[in-house]
């Protein structure tokens, strides 16, 4: 059953302590909003996702929403007046220095209690994957057509025997030095032993950086009975090479068969993109009930785009399973703060021009809703790029926020499905089925082609306790075979994290 509010709030403020709060519809000049047991008279228009002034902050003061600080005012803002670029600036400047002072371990979500299963497909290294899909990856971006064009060739062909055959190309593979190379490699070598493919094509060319032989060589976990390779240059004719191997793998992937799987088995990765003022309360806050429904009950939750937690470290930084956790993101962050200041660039380079439309005014705003997609769930491994999840519990994943990095970084470190929030919209999907979650309804309303589920429908009063069973009820109809919109659209892609030199 779903609660409604007689007459949901024009404006929300999110901690007792804030200092703004967030317009849920467009507001006109001179309109009274009514926060606690305040009426407030708005000096300015605030537009949906916007924030007002609910206190005066003088020029100076530390600006809070979330509880936390957002930045610092650059001029008096009185009450009632809009709360953006124009009088607010970014507190980060650089590195920071953290203690260990865990919180006490939250109580599981009510949610918790009761675990249905899904329908998966359980491999023979244990991992449980929501598809039975052949994949096509490269070496190099040189066979990227060629791997392709295999895809394209056999993906009607075998549509009744295996859930899908698909071709994920990329630019790189040569022209890469050291640990820019190995990174690609690792990516790759990940993405290979991925429990959504039951069957893996490496299509390589020959000549390239990354070679064949020391990317089969990083596949510990593979079945090597469904992996094939070969060298584009070796064959006389490489597209007939390929319609082979994957008619043999085919053969093999499917006599797999779906069975009954807890949600110890499932593995999810969190990702917001094209944020708003809304993210950081419906859509983020939904996701983060979910990392908590699955981790309490034995799964797996990844969470990514290290530049988007500055400002809010300390939030997860709390919750580190132990100290040596603790050291694990510290340096993480740190890390990432460092690669900014090497490059010569400040480290509050964002958030982006969509962002900014839609009432998000400093990283740290950015972040303290970003990280809410974690939860309340303990840190439980820091896994550098490309690495893979060695436990169940919230991990946090070295990537940038780039949507297409993070999110095939999300699936290579073992997400079998990618929960992604959004306030503005996209259409992109990535090897493991996206579900796109709307932080506002009209979004929901005007892409719904492209949007999954609406969680801006807690801001018109719906009870936020419904809506998670609903978004839970649709995660396992979609972990267990229905077809998220991404792929419905054939939105599928990945995207590498090149940041070294090129030859």
């Amino acid at each position: 059953m779903s609660a409604t509010l007689d007459a949901p709030p024009t404006a929300l403020r999110i901690a007792p302590d804030d200092d703004v709060a967030v317009a849920l519809r467009d507001l006109p000049r001179g309109e009274e909003v009514e926060i606690g047991s305040a009426t407030i008279a708005l000096l300015d228009p605030i537009a949906r996702g916007h924030k007002l002034a609910i206190r005066n902050i003088r020029v100076g003061e530390p600006v809070r929403r979330y509880g936390w600080p957002i930045g610092r005012a650059t001029a008096d803002i009185p009450v009632g007046a809009h709360v953006h670029t124009h009088n607010v600036q970014t507190l980060l400047a650089g590195l920071d220095s953290y203690r260990f002072e865990p919180l006490a371990p939250s109580a599981p979500s009510d949610l918790a209690r009761g675990q249905p299963t899904f329908m998966g497909y359980r491999r023979a290294n244990g991992r449980v994957g929501t598809r039975n899909e052949i994949w096509i990856l490269c070496t190099v971006g040189c066979v990227g057509r060629t791997a392709e064009r295999i895809a394209r060739l056999t993906s009607t062909r075998f549509a009744e025997r295996v859930d899908g055959v698909h071709a994920f190309p990329h630019q790189f593979g040569c022209s890469q030095l050291g640990g820019d190379l190995d990174r690609t490699r690792r990516l790759i070598a990940s993405l290979a032993q991925h429990p959504n493919a039951g069957g893996v094509l490496i299509v390589g060319l020959g000549c390239e950086s990354n070679q064949l032989d020391p990317l089969l060589a990083d596949l510990p976990d593979a079945d090597r009975a469904r992996v094939r390779a070969f060298a584009a240059q070796a064959e006389s004719d490489e597209t007939e090479a390929g319609l082979r191997a994957v008619e043999e793998l085919v053969r093999i992937a499917e006599q797999d068969r779906r069975e009954p799987c807890g949600i110890d088995s499932l593995c999810i990765g969190v990702k917001c993109g094209g944020s708003d003022g809304f993210s950081g309360i419906s859509a983020n806050p939904l996701v983060g009930r979910v990392t908590d429904w699955v981790t309490a009950n034995g799964g797996t939750s990844i969470l990514t785009e290290i530049p988007e937690i500055f400002g809010a470290e300390r939030l997860l930084m709390q919750r580190a399973a132990n100290e040596r956790v603790f050291d694990d993101i510290v340096r993480l962050v740190n890390d990432f703060k460092e690669y900014f200041m090497r490059n010569g660039e400040p480290l509050h380079e964002n958030p982006s021009p969509g962002n900014i439309a839609g009432g998000i005014t400093t990283l740290e705003e950015k972040s303290l809703g970003a990280v809410q997609k974690g939860g309340r769930a303990l840190v439980t491994q820091v896994l550098r790029y490309g690495e893979r999840v060695r436990a169940p519990g919230l991990a946090l994943l070295e990537a940038p926020g780039n949507d297409g990095v993070s999110s095939t970084a999300l699936v290579a470190a073992g997400a079998t499905l990618v929960l992604f929030t959004t306030g503005r919209g996209t259409p992109l999907g990535f090897p493991a089925p996206t579900l796109k979650i709307s932080s506002n309804t009209p979004l929901a309303q005007n892409k719904p082609h492209w949007i999954d589920f609406d969680a801006g429908q807690v801001l018109s009063g719906k009870d936020p306790q419904a809506l998670t069973e609903e978004f839970i009820e649709l995660i396992v109809r979609t972990a267990s075979g229905a077809r998220a919109k991404n792929e419905i659209n054939e939105e599928r892609e990945i995207a590498i994290w090149k940041n070294g030199v090129t030859l």
